[in-house]
């Protein structure tokens, strides 16, 4: 019973891991448009977080996960391929909970450079 008890510990984080449809709506994308704010480089996903400018001016905080850093690497991203300040465009799938959350599928810059920024694997639409 203790072994049984050790494995499913030692298991967690696996099933800690979700799927692109446990989270997201891939029936309803978004399109954020503003400055980064923060990027966080870690494990499992990344995070951009973004203040996006709406066509009203209002600005709206938003957290918007991407792959995980070594698909993204293989990619060719780096940690300063996006840094705060930078006035970029993203592309992504709404959470199911209605926050200011998304699945990030492609992040467009001002030199209207587009680079895939998400998992391969999720299980969300493939683009």
């Amino acid at each position: 019973m203790k072994y049984l008890a050790l494995l499913l510990v030692s298991a967690a984080p696996i099933f800690a891991h979700h799927s692109f449809a446990a989270e997201f709506d891939a029936k309803k994308p978004v399109t954020l448009k503003g400055a980064i704010t923060q990027l966080d480089w870690t494990n499992p996903h990344i995070w951009l977080h973004i203040d996006a400018t709406d066509d009203a001016g209002t600005v709206t905080k938003w957290m918007c996960e991407g792959g995980n850093p070594n698909t993204l690497m293989r990619a060719g991203w780096r940690k300063d391929t996006v840094k705060a300040g930078d006035q970029l465009t993203i592309q992504g799938f709404r959470a199911k909970d209605g926050t200011n959350t998304c699945n990030t599928r492609s992040v467009t810059f001002p030199d209207g450079k587009r680079v895939f920024a998400g998992s391969q694997s999720d299980g969300g639409p493939q683009q």
